[in-house]
């Protein structure tokens, strides 16, 4: 049996625990202790709710981050340390170059090691080997519904109780998009990694009234030739700035432990 920590209680965990495969369980989860006796009560006490990683006496086959861009931050150095292996859904935190550095610097000395999930977008095992041969040009767009920029800097940029037909509101770098949608920018930012870099690769966000599913068109061009790809998700019914398959890519994850491993 593989024991993972589960770093969020929100929508994507609660989907991901809910689909874990067989062979894999949940020793502790780590969120706010507002939640605790919600994950007391769920779990009948087996699960450990934690409010930090270091609290963590056991050792944990895998750490699954599905929570924030915030929670990256907040307890991703501290799980490298440790020499655990962190997967992350929340790409967009990678933004942060400093950050990004120190979880490299720490994964170097303590043999720890961050993988990045290919959440809401398919593709990337293609992007990364097209990167070997140089890379010309990235180019991501989302488009989602209003309800999906809600509570977003879209609200400032546009009129999402007016809007009637599709329109774009921000075009910019994955590091601009990610940092300024913290909650719906993750796919630019794992575009981003696994390709020409955060401030090479360019987004488009936008926003139309007439669809209910989140579509990611991709365009790549280099010494390989070119592709493009667009995939039409439907979003968690408990979350629409979420994408269902963002969750099943973490549940992809937790699978690769009892089905021989991580491919690097």
């Amino acid at each position: 049996m593989k024991n993972i920590m589960m770093i969020g209680y929100g929508a994507m965990a609660k989907e991901v625990l809910s689909r874990l495969p067989e062979g894999v369980c949940v020793g502790w989860i780590v969120a706010r202790a507002a939640h605790h006796a919600a994950i007391n009560s769920a779990f009948d006490g087996k699960v450990q709710a934690l409010t930090h990683p270091d609290h963590c006496t056991g050792q944990p086959d895998l750490v699954l981050e599905c929570a924030s861009q915030q929670a990256v931050a907040e307890f991703g150095e501290a799980v490298v340390k440790r020499g655990w292996s962190l997967a992350v859904i929340s790409t967009g935190a990678l933004a942060d170059a400093a950050l990004q550095l120190r979880l490299q610097q720490a994964g170097r000395q303590y043999q720890g090691r961050v993988i990045v999930l290919s959440g809401a977008v398919a593709g990337m095992d293609g992007l990364a080997s097209a990167r070997e041969g140089g890379l010309d040009s990235v180019t991501y767009q989302a488009s989602k519904s209003p309800a999906s920029w809600r509570g977003s800097l879209a609200e400032k940029l546009i009129d999402l109780d007016t809007v009637s037909e599709a329109r774009v509101f921000f075009e910019g770098s994955a590091r601009e998009a990610a940092r300024l949608f913290p909650a719906n920018a993750n796919v630019a930012a794992t575009i981003a990694l696994n390709g020409l870099g955060m401030d090479a690769t360019r987004v488009r966000l936008q926003v139309d009234p007439h669809t209910r599913r989140n579509t990611h068109r991709l365009q790549v061009c280099g010494s390989f030739g070119e592709f493009h790809i667009e995939l039409s998700g439907n979003p968690l019914a408990s979350n629409p700035k979420t994408s269902t398959l963002a969750a099943l890519s973490a549940v992809q994850a937790c699978r690769r432990l009892i089905d021989g491993g991580f491919i690097a």
